[in-house]
């Protein structure tokens, strides 16, 4: 019988079926296949030594260090896959926890002993460097060899890119620590949910407990949950102030104009794309406080507060799907990917591609980790009471089938995606699921059920992710302009933030001022408006595959295939949607507001 997830208390990592887990077997069979891996990689450290100053001396020579960078690169990528999944399953197994540790040293002395390629290759004169990318030997190379090119005004000299690579592991150490806190330390107690059943509260049951019908076990969960962030805030507070300030180092010693323009330059993208979205957004909020108003009244609230927001508006309606039933709905929806798309995805789901269900010290949230060379392995945390997790499913798969798509058509150094794209196969394949579960809803109030749902999606993808962006670009600006980070100074910034985002009208409890010591993608700083991007992209392109013919899912197909064979903006121009105009975020807004109209009317 596979391990239940709506049981009262997590179970052990090893009380669980072996069918509710991923099979790693594609990346290692065992640790001892790792070890031995891991071993050789070692030896070959010193080679990166054997071509020092001569990569600009002819192009077999530059061909040849370049294969063994990326030969060396494919290796590492699954070590530090096999280690970072171990360590997702318990955050608290000291063995897997070790063996992350020894990886990360082990890419900081590679990275040591690798620096000096950048600076070198950066010094060979524009002639030189053409006369190199002209030869047959060098070809697979060059579009990596011209992005580099580009930051030849962000690259230091030998000595010093030897001194930053050195940097690696302290570098990670506020990250490290938040983690490890985040996901093993803090306990959260046992409370009770609206069937009277005493449960532990983790990040993983929150988000059970906040679409609850019964006001107060939300009420109950959210306070609790937050007192125990309250009891760490200075920690949490100081965590994430090393993680601004290690931003802010990097962009000062690599010459960039801020935190922000350093995040968004390996992708190409003009801080213009980041304002722009924080504008539309802005510009848009009426229509989010007319929604929380909608809210609000459909639920017969007299005020509303933070913990009645997930909860399904029409809350009587229970959406229940067991694994293979949210499996059948996925792949049902993703009809228009067409046979090849569906089946494979299927095949991974209802086989081991999936780390299914909570357990005791398993890493909070979800998330797909594709690799070149094995399996795209997704973690979930799935609760089939939860129609969130449904979405969650598609989502996750989206990202898995973006990394079999791309490592199936392009070569290792042009396979991995930005995440500026990834997101977009993610949110595509919600968009999917929901048009699948409209088209099949059975009446007004089932159809005003998956309305809600749309539109909780898009207020959570779109309009929260850009509060978050929001305050990552204050907060680093802050400090680049020597301001103090404190506790008291998170609060204030995070409290104006919620007010101008959830309106006048909505109560904010002072505990929700600490919401932003809990968000683990403020340690990837400028991550989280990729969020809003991608899924205002994926409303586009879903569109057009939808109302168009095998021309516009060839389109999309193609971009998936794409890898990092182009700079994202112009893999999406080129799959139908244009991102560096604010176009596709204010419609992705305007749908919004209809659907909050229609909800207004439906009930």
């Amino acid at each position: 019988m596979s391990t239940a997830a709506a049981t009262s208390t997590l179970p052990n990592r090893s009380d669980v079926a072996a069918e509710d887990t991923w099979d790693l077997s594609s990346l290692y069979a065992d640790d001892q296949a790792w070890e031995k891996d891991f071993a050789e990689l070692e030896a070959l450290i010193p080679t990166f030594d054997s071509f020092k100053g001569k990569l600009g001396e002819s192009a077999a020579m530059l061909a040849k260090a370049l294969n063994f960078d990326n030969d060396f690169d494919k290796i590492a990528e699954k070590l530090g896959t096999y280690a970072f999944l171990k360590t997702t399953e318990d955050q608290g197994d000291s063995h897997y926890q070790g063996m992350k540790s020894r990886f990360q040293n082990l890419a900081v002395r590679a990275g040591q002993a690798a620096s000096y390629m950048r600076p070198e290759l950066l010094a060979i004169d524009e002639a030189t460097m053409a006369t190199l990318l002209s030869d047959s030997e060098v070809e697979p190379y060059r579009l990596q060899l011209e992005r580099l090119v580009r930051y030849r005004p962000h690259t230091l000299t030998n000595n010093e890119e030897r001194l930053l690579a050195m940097q690696g592991e302290m570098a990670a150490a506020a990250g490290n620590a938040f983690r490890q806190l985040n996901d093993a330390d803090m306990k959260f107690g046992e409370i009770e949910d609206h069937k009277g059943r005493t449960m532990e509260l983790s990040h993983a049951t929150l988000g059970q407990l906040m679409i609850s019908p019964d006001r107060k076990v939300r009420k109950a969960a959210f306070h609790q949950y937050y007192q125990e962030i309250e009891a760490h805030e200075n920690t949490l507070s100081a965590t994430l102030t090393g993680s601004i300030h290690r931003d802010a180092y990097y962009a000062k010693a690599r010459d960039y104009s801020s935190s922000l323009e350093s995040s968004l330059f390996s992708d190409n993208v003009p801080v213009a794309v980041y304002d722009n979205l924080i504008n539309a957004v802005h510009d848009s909020l009426p229509c989010v406080h007319h929604y929380l108003d909608v809210r609000r009244r459909k639920m017969g609230l007299k005020d509303i507060h933070f913990y009645d927001t997930y909860v399904p508006i029409l809350s009587d309606i229970e959406k229940h799907h067991t694994w293979d039933q949210a499996v059948d709905v996925v792949i049902e929806s993703l009809h228009p990917l067409g046979d090849e798309y569906r089946q494979t995805l299927e095949t991974g789901l209802r086989g081991r591609w999936s780390d299914r269900y909570p357990n005791r010290g398993k890493q909070s949230g979800a998330f797909s980790c594709g690799s070149f060379a094995a399996d795209p392995y997704i973690l979930m945390n799935f609760k089939p009471e939860v129609l969130n997790d449904v979405f969650t499913l598609t989502h996750e798969a989206g990202h898995s089938m973006h990394s079999w798509y791309s490592s199936s058509n392009q070569p290792f150094q042009y396979y991995n995606y930005t995440i500026f794209v990834a997101e977009v196969a993610s949110t595509f394949n919600e968009q999917l699921l929901t048009e699948h579960l409209l088209k099949n809803a059975t009446d007004d109030n089932e159809r005003a059920y998956l309305i809600n749902n749309e539109l909780d999606s898009i207020r959570a993808t779109v309009v929260r992710q850009t509060m978050f962006a929001e305050f990552e670009k204050i907060t680093h600006e802050m400090a680049e302009a020597g301001e103090p980070l404190t506790v008291d100074s998170y609060k204030k910034v995070y409290r104006g933030l919620l007010d101008t985002y959830f309106g006048p009208e909505f109560v904010i409890d002072q505990d929700l001022e600490l919401e932003c010591f809990r968000i683990p993608h403020f340690y990837r700083a400028f991550y989280v408006y990729k969020y809003a991007t991608g899924l205002s992209a994926a409303v586009a392109l879903s569109r057009r595959v939808l109302d168009g013919g095998q021309s516009e899912l060839d389109d999309y197909l193609s971009f998936l295939k794409g890898g990092c064979s182009k700079d994202p903006l112009d893999l999406l121009k080129d799959a139908g949607v244009d991102m560096t105009v604010p176009t596709p975020v204010e419609t992705t807004l305007a749908r919004f507001k209809t659907l909050t109209e229609e909800l207004d009317s439906l009930i």
